[in-house]
């Protein structure tokens, strides 16, 4: 459904315009195929619930990473909700807990996967540890250094998990203007977190560190897409998209029961 490319050699952060719609000229088109997708959406979840109940193995995990404003609770309730809730797993990832720091950074997040036949949604990541951790210094470079390493493995353990990886990317002036709505309009100023304005201080260095985890660990099993961020509609058109695409390949099916469907009926009949 969408050209969106994954990461690859060459890959230049810089260079993605976050206000671009690739692929898009249309945008009340867009926003049709948004709606119309939802059922196919639903069916092929559907699908692949259904296959964990006789023995299926598979999910899939979308990863959201961005920076604060960019989308990610409009892309759960756009793209995700519309699917059956018993066959997804949302999780947002917090600043650790005392617990959670008593641990390798990747115990919570083993925790949080999906099970088999569920779709399962990080609100950021793991990739929280080499982002924020870089940025602030939270952790030496050393450690963040051996992390992408890790991350990699992990992700390649994963065999019966499609992951989808994407960063939501907007512009710094954006960011600005919807923390500037969050200030302006009082029934959303429970969403504005003053800490927003002194993240933004650190812009240059969340692109670099976003441009070092992006080449770092996107791989053709657990690849990364860029996703322009700058207009919400186009974001969750190219979002729905790359998890159309990715259940499609998946090819589910529901499975062949396990009893005589017509003696069933007759049976049902009878009472």
């Amino acid at each position: 459904m969408t050209a969106l490319s994954p990461v690859g050699d060459g890959f230049d952060l810089a260079k993605v315009d976050p206000d671009s719609t690739p692929d898009v000229t249309d945008r009340k088109k867009a926003e049709k195929q948004l709606v119309k997708n939802v059922a196919e959406l639903g069916s092929l979840q559907e699908k692949l619930f259904a296959e964990s109940k006789f023995e299926g193995k598979r999910s899939v995990l979308l990863v959201l990473q961005a920076m604060d404003t960019a989308g990610k609770g409009g892309i759960i309730r756009h793209v995700v909700g519309g699917v059956d809730p018993q066959g997804v797993h949302l999780h947002a990832f917090k600043a650790p807990t005392d617990e959670e720091k008593q641990h390798d950074f990747l115990w919570r997040v083993r925790k949080e996967l999906p099970l088999p036949g569920q779709i399962g949604v990080f609100d950021r990541s793991h990739y929280e540890d080499v982002l924020i951790h870089r940025v602030r210094g939270f952790s030496t470079l050393e450690a963040i250094e051996e992390r992408y390493g890790i991350i990699k493995d992990f992700e390649a353990s994963l065999t019966d998990t499609t992951i989808i990886k994407v960063m939501l990317h907007i512009s710094a002036d954006e960011q600005k203007a919807r923390l500037q709505e969050r200030l302006d309009n009082p029934e959303k100023n429970w969403k504005f977190n003053p800490g927003d304005i002194d993240e933004r201080e650190h812009w240059p260095a969340y692109q670099e560190a976003y441009q070092i985890a992006l080449t770092r660990t996107s791989t053709p099993d657990a690849p990364w897409y860029v996703v322009p961020a700058n207009h919400k509609w186009y974001a969750r058109w190219a979002v729905q998209g790359l998890l159309l695409d990715a259940l499609r390949g998946l090819h589910p099916e529901y499975p062949k029961v396990d009893f005589d469907v017509e003696a069933e009926k007759k049976r049902l009949a009878a009472t």
